[in-house]
């Protein structure tokens, strides 16, 4: 029997509150670790990476599953195309939810993360995205997903799946992650 997965929560620009579903989950369950910047205002690429190994080398043994939102998930792609094949850990999954289309927002920001990669990643991964996310067309949501290998669910209008959407604790998240890594 393989030990049960930890999940690294990869929040997005200026980070997730209390009232976010990825804040709930990680309240709810301590195998939700939260991977923190230093800045969440200004996001670094080459910082976020380091915090993502950081967190990785000091995560519990076992499986690891990455819980992205927004910035979180280019986060994730990043990391997975330039860092995955050198890690010291697996990653055996990701549940990318909201991946924003970066290129075309219009946010100084966020340019440090450009381009998004496109290339298929190591592990098996779900992209969720919205009917009417303002920060990516569920066009380009479809384009992300079908370029990264993932698997795309459409969860309907929700806009940016974040605490705005009113999920509260996203229970049909939870069950796209149990079939994400069940």
């Amino acid at each position: 029997m393989s030990a049960p997965p930890h999940f690294l929560v990869l929040p997005g620009y200026e980070g997730s509150g209390p009232e976010h579903w990825q804040s709930r989950w990680e309240a709810a369950d301590p195998a939700f670790l939260r991977v923190e910047q230093a800045d969440w205002d200004r996001p670094a690429l080459p910082d976020w990476l380091d915090a993502l190994d950081g967190a990785l080398a000091a995560a519990p043994d076992g499986p690891v599953v990455l819980v992205a939102h927004s910035l979180g998930c280019v986060l994730a792609v990043h990391w997975a195309v330039e860092r995955a094949g050198r890690a010291g850990r697996t990653v055996t999954g990701a549940l990318l939810v909201a991946p924003p289309d970066i290129e075309n927002a219009g946010v100084a920001a966020l340019d440090g993360f450009c381009p998004v990669p496109r290339r298929p990643l190591p592990f098996p991964a779900l992209v969720v995205a919205s009917s009417d996310d303002p920060w990516c067309p569920a066009g380009r949501a479809a384009e992300f997903a079908a370029a990264w290998g993932a698997q795309l669910v459409v969860a309907g209008a929700h806009g940016h799946l974040n605490s705005a959407s009113g999920l509260g604790d996203w229970p049909a998240g939870r069950d796209l992650l149990a079939r994400l890594h069940g």
